[in-house]
């Protein structure tokens, strides 16, 4: 298979989505040197970023590269990339992809969502490979404590790029590379793709004892266990356990469950403190990717008979209104049993 030298010449790049992450990564592959073209469907979105250089609804305060530029036609963003990189919310992401009709063969795409999709239970790469015909060998997925905010504001962070094809993850990942953010790069797609997805769950959680007032140990508890669950699920699909304990897993997790900058969090926040799903949601603002993944990840822990006591308590808090004391009831209550199983 073709491979172009993506860091030798000037790539063109288009990144689908102008949320907070999108619009994060773009400001990377600016402040890296790269031009890239944003796709987003708020034309007035897609204006200021064009004529201020700035994305006030999703990443306030924070001035874009001149380099980032942003169109309403998605075809516009992806007419002769060398690299799509995929930004919208992980139950969106199979429509979206639906519409673009001019991917090339050799085109690398960039998944940058963390979820598992609701209808399906397939992991984003997946997801993308299905819709777009590419061999997992041109997808790569990145995962890591990788807050949004603090990377627009060139805070010191890195992350994970994984790929089945090693090189090809060290080309997507050389685009990247400036004096704040460091990109590492891992063949292990399963573990990294799952790490990012299931932590939303457990940040939820982690965010309903914090707004309901329980301590850092209760929040450790909850953390740990949470890395637990997420490793379990991980290896039955054959990730390496190494994978956990890295950016994808362990750092993802504690920058997700720990920061009020991560929306999964705050929306677990508003419901330990009493406010229901609905308005939960409408007072984090954005996409809360935790909420719907949280069944996906559920039914496809049931499918493979791994135990998942956390995500089972996440998905009755938001679907059946479980209360987060009734919750730790529920598992402080289970049967005693080995740490390490």
């Amino acid at each position: 298979m073709h491979l172009p030298d993506l860091a030798a010449a000037s790539p063109r790049i288009a990144v689908l989505g102008t949320g907070a992450w999108g619009t994060a990564f773009s400001k990377v592959l600016a402040d890296a040197g790269h031009e890239s073209l944003m796709w987003g469907r708020n034309a007035a979105c897609v204006a200021e970023i064009n004529d201020h250089h700035h994305n006030s609804a999703r990443l306030p305060g924070f001035p874009l590269p001149p380099r980032v530029r942003a169109t309403t036609d998605i075809n516009e963003a992806t007419e002769g990339a060398d690299v799509i990189v995929v930004a919208v919310p992980a139950q969106s992401a199979r429509d979206v992809l639906a519409t673009i009709e001019n991917a090339g063969p050799d085109t690398t795409w960039v998944s940058l969502m963390k979820g598992v999709e609701l209808t399906t239970d397939q992991r984003m790469s997946e997801v993308i490979a299905e819709v777009t015909g590419a061999e997992r060998e041109r997808i790569v997925v990145v995962s890591g404590p990788n807050l949004a905010k603090e990377i627009a504001a060139c805070q010191p962070t890195a992350t994970v790029m994984a790929c089945a094809d090693a090189e090809r993850a060290a080309r997507v990942a050389a685009l990247t590379v400036t004096d704040y953010f460091r990109p590492y790069t891992n063949t292990d797609v399963i573990g990294v793709e799952l790490g990012g997805a299931v932590k939303n769950v457990i940040a939820i959680a982690v965010g309903m004892a914090t707004g309901a007032g329980f301590g850092d140990n209760t929040k450790a508890t909850l953390i740990t266990r949470g890395l637990a669950e997420i490793t379990r699920l991980a290896l039955k699909l054959g990730a390496d356990p190494k994978t956990m304990a890295g950016l994808a897993g362990m750092g993802d997790l504690v920058a997700t469950c720990a920061s009020p900058l991560s929306r999964n969090h705050t929306f677990g926040a508003h419901l330990g403190r009493g406010m229901s799903v609905s308005e939960a949601i409408a007072a984090t603002g954005g996409t809360v990717e935790g909420v719907k993944s949280s069944r996906s990840v559920q039914h496809l822990a049931r499918q493979l008979g791994v135990e998942m006591p956390l995500t089972d308590a996440v998905v009755a808090a938001c679907y059946d209104g479980m209360d987060l004391h009734t919750m730790m009831r529920a598992l402080l209550s289970r049967p005693h049993k080995d740490e390490r199983r």
